[in-house]
């Protein structure tokens, strides 16, 4: 299967699109790639992406892609940036303004970024410049102005923020600078062709095309350096949903569900930690031992302290044997109630705009202290007996639950109300 993301270069209905081989997707961000539907060895051509108002998407994400035997092209926009990027450890950069940048005769962001339709329908408003050097240079051809305005009128152009870059922005500038002979003629070219100048769209045509082209292979893991950092484990942790009987549920919510709201998880991480000690797994370069050998090894001088103190690794919950030990007192209420405090999150965020990132750190505060029933002083080592490298992350994970959990209550006060 061939995963396309794309939206204002190349809209869903262009034929190269229409072919069962091809999965269309909206412009990228952070978290896609960790889509079960991509399956190892298929292929992405990155396009567009999502990068303003969301999380862009992270660089070791297509690593980690890379390394699972899955073909990455990127062409036009983001796709073309992340191109340049990752070249060396194997993604593929198609078009010319992979080229442009390859060799640095562009450099900036704004070179590809557009303003896009906020409704969702990914319509593209603005000019990216680009596109204006395309135009720039079909005009130069056909003496519509000489190559002196033609940088002037990019320098120009440049100038105007990429979101307010408009036709209308375009047709300004050019008749500012005293270039309406280009203003009339710009204007009847697009009125004979609505893609004359688009560079970016082009170049997302011949990255499909090519793509579709491409012989099937096997699956082929690229060596692409150091991905499997923390920071990829916790996104992994949050965006890799599994299938449980309560609904679709990320396998890192469920963690943090634990965590949070299981009194006895403190003896479940200590389980787990000796268990990692005495199991380190075939690439681990630490030899196996019990914990307490390890946490005298790791700190001579502070072995009293508590193991979870010493020994903090970060959980992959990819692994079967640490997703069971982690979740071994998970019950089904537990998902429930994560998938109920989910669509809480979509229905605050729907109908009041409310977004759950956005709650003070204040709140989460004091409902961790009642839900830990620790003092504020407590506060950090028992986030740490839990898992957490600090309480800071603990009260970032409870905002997620707090406005189902804040449901629940009221729904609890009401019934004993009654």
């Amino acid at each position: 299967m061939i995963h396309v993301y794309t939206g204002p270069t190349l809209g869903s209905g262009e034929p190269v699109l229409c072919t069962p081989q091809v999965s269309v997707h909206p412009p990228v961000r952070h978290g896609d790639l960790f889509d079960a539907g991509i399956a190892d060895g298929d292929t992405v051509v990155l396009i567009d992406g999502a990068y303003h108002q969301v999380p862009a998407l992270r660089h070791k994400e297509i690593l980690a892609a890379l390394a699972r035997g899955i073909r990455v092209y990127g062409a036009a926009s983001i796709g073309a940036l992340r191109a340049v990027e990752l070249a060396p450890y194997g993604m593929t950069g198609i078009g010319r303004v992979y080229r442009a940048y390859a060799s640095g005769e562009i450099e900036g962001d704004d070179e590809v970024a557009v303003g896009q339709d906020p409704d969702g329908e990914y319509v593209r408003l603005t000019w990216p410049l680009v596109n204006l050097r395309e135009v720039l240079r079909h005009a130069v051809a056909e003496r519509i102005l000489d190559r002196h305005q033609a940088a002037e009128l990019v320098q120009e152009w440049a100038g105007v923020y990429y979101a307010q870059r408009t036709t209308g922005a375009v047709r300004s500038v050019c008749l500012r600078v005293g270039a309406g002979a280009l203003e009339r003629w710009l204007m009847a070219r697009l009125a004979a062709d609505e893609h004359f100048g688009d560079v970016k769209r082009a170049d997302a045509i011949e990255a499909v095309t090519r793509a579709c082209a491409a012989a099937p292979r096997q699956q082929v893991a690229t060596s692409t350096g150091c991905w499997d950092t923390v920071y990829y484990r916790r996104w992994a942790h949050f965006f890799t949903a599994s299938h449980t009987g309560e609904g679709v549920v990320p396998v890192g919510l469920r963690l943090s569900y634990q965590r949070l709201f299981d009194p006895a998880f403190p003896t479940v991480w200590l389980a787990w930690l000796e268990h990692l000690s005495r199991h380190p797994g075939p690439e681990a370069a630490d030899e196996a031992m019990p914990l307490a050998s390890r946490v005298q090894q790791m700190a001579p001088a502070a072995a009293s302290l508590p193991a979870h103190l010493i020994f903090r690794p970060e959980p992959d919950l990819s692994d079967p044997a640490t997703r069971a030990l982690l979740l071994m007192r998970e019950s089904p209420a537990d998902r429930a109630a994560i998938v109920r405090y989910l669509e809480a999150n979509h229905a605050a965020r729907t109908d009041a705009g409310h977004c759950c990132e956005a709650i003070s750190t204040a709140a989460a505060h004091h409902t961790l202290l009642h839900l830990w029933n620790i003092s504020p002083n407590a506060l950090g080592g028992h986030a740490a007996a839990c898992g957490y490298r600090t309480a800071q992350q603990a009260l970032e994970e409870l905002k997620v639950f707090m406005t189902g959990l804040l449901l629940d209550q009221n729904r609890l006060h009401e019934a004993v109300a009654r």
